[in-house]
């Protein structure tokens, strides 16, 4: 599995996508594992960095090209410090309208304007791209369930693996899935930080706060729909 021009937060947003029922289905905090995906690129490429549990970024004016997380560095940038797993919640929805917004204009999803109750305007999003998505979830589900080495796998296609298992995304793998590779999704976890120890630890913690997201929202029994 490659890494394709599609930044981590997004493939994790397309990977809650069921295409049979061409509806986004399996998680109540979808804001959160994006966001979370944002965080964990940017500290794999150097762009934020812990500064004693601070998420820092290394230069104001440094940019990815990619509008979603050049959106997140500048939010980092101008608000107060925080560490790494309040940021995974922090104003989370910004960033999942960013990701939104920048699948639209790629082609992935269409937006249509409507009308709640005749009245109040609302937007909705289709799927477009079907095959897309499939093949971004067959390739995700060969890091899953191997045969490739830990070792070899890529540090985002790894960190994507143990963010959306970690979220508990059900369009992705299913509980007893998650129960037979917990040992390969440890490692990917560990994969997806072994640049450095620091980035170790940033994808811990940012793997940890999605984890607390996903058991709070199953304890306060929260839907199992997230709106698209």
């Amino acid at each position: 599995m490659t890494n394709g021009p599609l930044s981590l937060p997004a493939r994790l947003y397309l990977l809650a996508w069921d295409t049979t029922k061409r509806r986004i289905t399996g998680s109540t905090h979808l804001h959160h594992l994006v966001r979370a995906g944002a965080l964990t690129e940017l500290a794999q490429r150097g762009l934020l960095v812990d500064d004693e549990g601070i998420v820092t970024p290394v230069d104001a004016d440094s940019r990815t090209g990619d509008v979603v997380l050049d959106g997140l560095l500048e939010l980092v940038s101008e608000s107060r410090p925080r560490g790494w797993k309040p940021w995974v919640t922090c104003r989370a929805r910004y960033t999942l309208d960013a990701v939104r917004a920048q699948l639209v204009a790629e082609g992935y999803l269409r937006a249509e304007r409507k009308r709640v109750l005749g009245l109040f305007p609302s937007v909705e999003h289709e799927l477009d791209r079907v095959p897309a998505v499939e093949a971004l979830r067959a390739r995700a589900r060969e890091v899953l369930e191997g045969p490739v080495p830990v070792a070899d796998v890529g540090d985002r296609d790894a960190a994507l693996v143990a963010l959306a298992t970690a979220a508990e995304l059900r369009t992705f793998a299913s509980p007893g899935e998650r129960r037979l590779h917990r040992v390969r999704i440890d490692a990917l976890a560990e994969r997806g930080g072994a640049a450095t120890p620091a980035l170790r630890k940033v994808v811990q913690d940012v793997r940890t706060a999605v984890v607390v997201a996903a058991t709070t929202a199953a304890a306060a029994g929260a839907p199992t729909t997230a709106a698209n």
